[in-house]
């Protein structure tokens, strides 16, 4: 998508004017907008041809809602490729806000179709009509880097289990260098040798060894970084536990976490935040052969503690307690938050609306949560109970991943296992399986991989940390 800045109107295929509820619409669209019953309730859409030029409405609501609004325009003119945005009347930010709903919601699933129609529009430039380009461009810079981080995670996302393996996410991560990021992987070889025993185990039964991945900002503080921990199981066949062939296409998206976390350190380096950040990423493909880990089997974690496996299918537990535990003692983070499509059970209780969200600490997840509301990814606080936390006592390790039968409150006791991992370190568990992909249109979203997280860990390091940089 390309944005630039103009201080009159020129021949684009559609002159977008943004309208507040309740304000009076331009005089040569009044008939039009009465006809329509349009009153700049946000999302509400009003298209019509003045003296032979397209002009299309598009409603902020009460308070603007420039991300309805911004998605609204993008479906409503799905079939241009070149328009203007009137940013007159509006602030810098919300203008900018309102630009880049409109360039996320024209985002498109890349396709590997060997035959695909390459005349289709496509919205790839708007123009933006504002009186202050230097104000405008500033508050773009930064909403391009959200931009751009989202649209990496949906990328990666989209990409198909046989093209993203743990080698070839750890390319794509290569290539984010060049935006001042470093890299370090460590492969199987070196987990070996460091005993970080779950993660190994998960990917043991793969041809695609897994892999740690640590992808570093360091910003300009010099102080303890703020850690994005990420599940990156590149295919999940459920392993010797095999999920259900129905849907099992699904999984190529559970690495969902690990994209966000990425997704997010690009976002920071290109606004070239002054917090220092780490993305952790748990990266592995859990298959099955002669080598895969079973039932029963009893894992050393890198941590030393000891974990009994009950079901090989609760595998994102155990990734994640190898990463979490890198993140505390080899980052030294002084927060953590991960991110993880982790079980079917946060499905069950909160739909595809909003995230789980556990935590160790309640004043961090508030913050995490505030991020969440003020980014327009919506979590829910939910419970660790002791009770809970028995129920994965084992009889002959440490803890078990997980429980056997019906009914099981799986959410909260993965959450209630991750915690032994996070210490005392302040840590929130996201689990995202609902909200990473959508399978079909919203008024907010396309259909597909949505970026979930990307947007509220860069708002939750503005928000919480640079404000206090600032202050200090």
């Amino acid at each position: 998508m390309k944005v630039r800045t103009v201080s009159e109107a020129g021949a684009t295929e559609a002159f977008v004017v943004p309208v507040a509820e309740g304000v009076p619409v331009m005089e040569e669209m009044r008939a039009a907008a009465a006809a329509a019953g349009f009153s700049g309730k946000a999302g509400e859409i009003c298209d019509a041809y003045v003296r032979d030029r397209r002009v299309v409405l598009a409603g902020l609501g009460g308070v603007g809602d420039v991300v309805r609004a911004g998605a609204a325009v993008a479906v409503a003119l799905a079939r241009c490729r070149h328009i203007t945005l009137d940013g007159h009347g509006l602030g810098e930010a919300q203008v900018a806000r309102l630009t880049g709903a409109i360039a996320l919601r024209s985002w498109r699933m890349p396709a590997v179709r060997k035959h695909r129609d390459k005349t289709a529009p496509r919205l790839w430039r708007i123009d933006v009509l504002t009186e202050n380009a230097a104000g405008f461009e500033a508050a773009w810079d930064t909403e391009q880097a959200v931009l751009e981080g989202t649209t990496l995670a949906r990328k990666l996302v989209a990409l198909p289990a046989n093209q993203l393996t743990p080698q070839s996410f750890v390319k794509e991560l290569r290539r984010l260098r060049k935006y001042g990021l470093t890299l370090e992987v460590l492969n199987a070889r070196t987990l070996r040798k460091r005993g970080y025993g779950a993660l190994l185990a998960v990917g043991r039964g793969s041809a695609h060894p897994p892999a740690l991945a640590v992808l570093r900002w360091n910003g300009t503080e010099g102080v303890r970084p703020v850690a994005f921990v990420g599940k990156g199981i590149t295919f999940d066949t459920g392993g010797i536990c095999v999920k259900p062939a129905d849907k099992m296409w699904e999984m190529r998206a559970d690495m969902a976490g690990a994209a966000a976390c990425a997704g997010a350190l690009l976002t920071l380096a290109l606004r070239r935040a002054p917090v220092a950040a780490v993305a952790v990423l748990a990266l592995a493909e859990n298959a099955l052969d002669g080598a895969a880990y079973r039932p029963g089997d009893v894992l050393t974690t890198a941590s030393g503690r000891t974990v009994e496996v009950i079901d090989t299918d609760a595998e994102g537990r155990l990734v994640l307690a190898d990463a979490l535990h890198h993140a505390r003692t080899d980052c030294d983070a002084r927060v953590m938050v991960d991110l993880a499509t982790l079980t079917g059970s946060i499905v069950v209780t909160l739909g595809h609306h909003m995230a789980g969200l556990f935590d160790n600490d309640a004043a961090f997840a508030e913050h995490v949560a505030e991020a969440g509301r003020a980014a327009g990814e919506l979590c829910w606080r939910m419970p660790i109970s002791a009770r809970q936390r028995r129920d994965i006592d084992s009889d002959i390790a440490d803890l078990r991943n997980c429980t056997s039968g019906r009914y099981q409150p799986d959410a909260s006791h993965a959450a209630a296992f991750l915690r032994e991992f996070a210490g005392d370190t302040p840590w929130v568990h996201l689990d995202i399986a609902g909200v990473e992909s959508k399978e079909e249109a919203d008024d907010v979203a396309g259909a597909g991989p949505t970026g979930f997280g990307v947007r509220l860990l860069d708002r939750l390091v503005a928000q919480r940390f640079e404000v206090r940089h600032m202050s200090s």
